[in-house]
This record gives structure tokens, C-alpha cells and sequence, in this order.
């Protein structure tokens, strides 16, 4: 008999949401970084064998929107509870178990098996973990609660297990050669957001918008053209730095991890446009495919 479901993972900003697809996947379909927000849409990552298929898809921090993208987002983690077979709450053993008590309890009323994943344990002691256990258990009494560390893949085995154990029958959702439902050139906007976050401060990684204009493969060669949308003037001006170099270093490390993730060698033209407000405009938002269905 064959298996296949959907398992969502949601969960608060920072916990590590992003590595634990990683590790389950075993290929680098989220970014991960040590920046909130990271991860905007759903992303699905499909692991397959002979007689299972599992669909991961990873969500948006859960916040209180304070403006449209982030309502958006919300939107997103949202769905994810209504559409999953398995769900994967992640915490981890710093953030207060009732910091988003809201989507808590809408996660409370969920019918589907929900395994709530304490990650980085690594980082406390045995009584500390016992104690938050077992405030986890009066707040979702339904969920079985499994500690991890998803960086150094602590009972990340044991996790793969459980959900196998609680797919319901069924024949594959997608291909058996599917890694993602996700095309090329998703992952290029990711990986030069990715370097956005890790190389910008404060605002300017959340005011960006990266669109691939140009996606060209042939043999030896991908060639990209990518165009990083900011919502003011000032904001190009630190994107591009002073004489380039600012965006010449984002573009050359953008490129180095593209040629990883293709295989290939790459060439990749980037540009900085204004858009003005974009986080905050329908019209806009829907452009970048923010708007969940």
C-alpha cells in the first residue's frame, strides 16, 4: 500500500522552521538565516520513496501584521493548517509559549495529528526542556511533543518516522522525480534575498522585492538578469552602495550559491528599481505573488 499526505510546519519567527525542512528534505529548498521573516511564501519540498510520498511546506513566521505583506503572510500560515495531513508546530527552548496565543488556539481546535517540535535543546539543560514541555502539553493537550535540534539533525530521524507512521493511504500528490513544486526561478529570487538579509541592517532586507526578469539555460550556462525592488530612493542608494561595491558583493555571492544549487555555471546581471510603498499596495502584493489563493 502506498502513503502520501501533506505535512505543514508552521510556528513563530526564529525558531528554525526553515533548517528542519532542510534537514528533512536533505536538499536546501528554504532559506535559512538568522534574520525574522525570512521565509514569505509557502514552500513545498516532496521526499519520496518506493511507497511514500510526503509533501513538506514550509510557512512564514506566524506575527501580528503591521501592514500588507505581513498580512499576507499571515494568510499563508493560515492555510497551512487547513490542507495538512500531519502538522509540525515548531517552538524552541528561548521564545514564551504563549507569545502568539491566538494562532495557538487556532491550532488547538485542528483534528489533524500535530507533532510540536521543542528545536534547539542544544542550547538548554534537562529541567529547563521538562519545564517547557510540559507548559507545551496544557496548551496543545492533542500534540505529541518531540525535542530536536534541527542544525546538528537531533531526532530528526525520529520525527520522519512519526509522520510516516501517521500518513493516511494514498497514491502520490506529484511525481516521483519531483524535488518541489517550486520552479528555477523561485529559488534564484530566494537565494539573492537570502543574500539581501545577510549582507543589509535593519529595514532595508524587509523593503525588498527580488523579481528574475530573465531566466536562459542552455549547456554550459544559466543566464539570470534579477531586478531588486526597494520602496525609496535613499534604499537603492544602500543597496547599491558606494560605487557598486555594496551590490557588486551581494551579486558575486548570489552567484556562487546559484552555481551550487544549479550545477552550472552561471552569469547573473542584477538591478535596483524603486517602487514605491510596494509592502503596502493590493495591486503590488498580488504582482509578487504574495496573496495566497
Amino acid at each position: 500500500m502506498h502513503k502520501a499526505g501533506f505535512v505543514n510546519i508552521v510556528g513563530n519567527p526564529n525558531v528554525g522552521k526553515s533548517t528542519l525542512i532542510n534537514a528533512l528534505v536533505g536538499e536546501r529548498i528554504s532559506i535559512a538565516t538568522f534574520k525574522a521573516q525570512t521565509t514569505r511564501h509557502r514552500i513545498m519540498g516532496i521526499v519520496n520513496t518506493d511507497d511514500m510520498q510526503i509533501v513538506f511546506s514550509d510557512t512564514p513566521g506566524v506575527l501580528k501584521p503591521n501592514y500588507k505583506l505581513q498580512e499576507s503572510m499571515l494568510g499563508f500560515s493560515t492555510s497551512a493548517l487547513s490542507d495538512a495531513d500531519v502538522l509540525l508546530y515548531v517552538t524552541d527552548v528561548i521564545e514564551d509559549p504563549e507569545k502568539n496565543i491566538d494562532f495557538l488556539n487556532k491550532v488547538k481546535t485542528e483534528k489533524i495529528p500535530i507533532l510540536l517540535l521543542i528545536n534547539k535543546i542544544d542550547q538548554t539543560d534537562q529541567a529547563h526542556l521538562e519545564e517547557l514541555s510540559t507548559r507545551w502539553a496544557s496548551l496543545l493537550p492533542n500534540a505529541e511533543i518531540i525535542p530536536i535540534a534541527a542544525l546538528s539533525k537531533f531526532n530528526v530521524d525520529y520525527v520522519m518516522k512519526r509522520i510516516e507512521a501517521l500518513l493516511p493511504d494514498s497514491p502520490p500528490y506529484f511525481g516521483k522525480d519531483q524535488l518541489t513544486d517550486k520552479p528555477a526561478r523561485f529559488f534564484v529570487t530566494e537565494i539573492i534575498r537570502e543574500k539581501i538579509l545577510l549582507y543589509y541592517d535593519k529595514e532595508i532586507p524587509y523593503s525588498v522585492e527580488v523579481v528574475v526578469e530573465q531566466f536562459k539555460e542552455d549547456k554550459k550556462l544559466i543566464h539570470i538578469n534579477a531586478v531588486i525592488y526597494v520602496e525609496r530612493d535613499s534604499q537603492k542608494g544602500i543597496i547599491i552602495g558606494k560605487q557598486g561595491i555594496a551590490l557588486k558583493k551581494v551579486a558575486s555571492e548570489a552567484r556562487k550559491s546559484l552555481e551550487r544549487f544549479f550545477d552550472k555555471k552561471v552569469f547573473l546581471e542584477t538591478f535596483v528599481k524603486v517602487d514605491k510603498d510596494w509592502r503596502s499596495s493590493d495591486k503590488e502584493l498580488r504582482n509578487f505573488g504574495y496573496n495566497p489563493e
